[in-house]
């Protein structure tokens, strides 16, 4: 037999004993024949050919995707529900919401009014009160007056 020992250099020859069949390569063919067998009889009792085997899976893939599209349309009709709920409640919110901000527009107003009122009327008594002032200094000149004449 030739015998390369690595792939550089020319081949070596070498004499070999002869090979003496093992009890594994003898079991091989029955071992072969057997699970070939047994496979031939699996086959004929399940009687499922490839297509139906699709055909099988085709059909659980179908149910497991109708129970998830069913799942997921109670997930999203209880999402727009939610949605619909606080859409309906957020609305309500902002015309409340609108409404106090007209009666408070409202109360400011009259009681800008009222302030810009009492603040003429104080500029009126303030008035009031320096003409008092000035009468009540000149009648009290007046009066120290007579009593200077009257001493």
């Amino acid at each position: 037999r030739l015998q390369r020992k690595s792939s550089f250099g020319p081949p070596r020859c070498r004499a070999s004993a002869p090979r003496v069949p093992s009890t594994t390569a003898m079991k091989s063919p029955f071992v072969l024949a057997s699970a070939g067998m047994l496979l031939a009889h699996v086959a004929r009792a399940s009687e499922v050919t490839p297509v139906q085997k699709v055909i099988e899976l085709m059909e659980g893939m179908l149910a497991k995707g109708k129970e998830e599209k069913h799942a997921e349309q109670v997930q999203f009709a209880a999402y727009k529900q939610f949605c619909d709920d606080t859409t309906v409640d957020k609305k309500r919110a902002i015309k409340e919401a609108e409404e106090q901000i007209e009666v408070l527009k409202a109360d400011i107003e009259s009681h800008t009014a009222h302030a810009a009122r009492l603040e003429k009327e104080i500029a009126e008594h303030d008035a009031d009160i320096a003409t008092w002032k000035g009468d009540v200094e000149a009648a009290s000149k007046i009066r120290a007056i007579d009593k200077a004449n009257y001493d």
